[in-house]
């Protein structure tokens, strides 16, 4: 009989005399934050000058080890592949002078070493091609995390899957419902 007594406390009544209850609605505070046409230029620039500095700039830090990974292992293979290469062209070359007294005599032949040097140095090469291509990725990389960053996302806009059912020959529908909320 308590709790029933407070409910009724607790009931509001409208113009007509009807009881109601109180209903309390929050609505969400939307804040524009102002576009920066010039933060993908920005990013873009401050990571072609140091790598990673684009994504610092952007406050994604996580992805900075990411790009000194990248080059680093690009910068790794072409050290040693040059290393590799020089190995191979100074013994190549003292055979071609003469001499018998090189690291790989009595193992690999003269025409050995001569393919061994064009090897390592297509491997250069294309380290070398790698590093400028993560290099390269790294800033397109923060120019689009830049323009991505600016992107209204919010729910007035969405496309979401849906699966149906189909009530006439008993099959699934699949498929993509855009929504556009003025």
């Amino acid at each position: 009989m308590v709790a029933q007594d407070d409910k009724k406390k607790d009931e509001k009544k409208n113009e007509n005399n009807i009881p109601t209850e109180e209903l309390v609605v929050e609505v969400a505070s939307v804040t524009k934050v102002p576009i920066d046409p010039l933060s993908p230029a920005r990013a873009a620039f401050y990571s072609a000058v140091l790598p990673g500095l684009g994504h610092a700039y952007l406050k994604e830090y996580w992805k900075i080890p990411v790009v000194y990974a990248g080059l680093g292992a690009g910068i790794y293979f072409y050290v040693d592949n040059n290393n590799q290469y020089n190995r191979y062209r100074d013994a190549y070359k003292s055979r071609l002078a003469g001499f018998d007294t090189d690291e790989f005599y009595g193992t690999i032949s003269t025409d050995g070493l001569q393919d061994a040097q064009e090897q390592f140095g297509r491997n250069r090469e294309i380290s070398l091609l790698v590093t400028i291509g993560i290099y390269a990725l790294n800033i397109v990389w923060a120019n689009v995390d830049a323009h991505l960053a600016q992107f209204n996302v919010d729910d007035n806009l969405s496309l979401r899957p849906h699966y149906q059912m189909n009530e006439y020959d008993n099959t699934g529908d699949l498929g993509l419902t855009l929504n556009y909320k003025f």
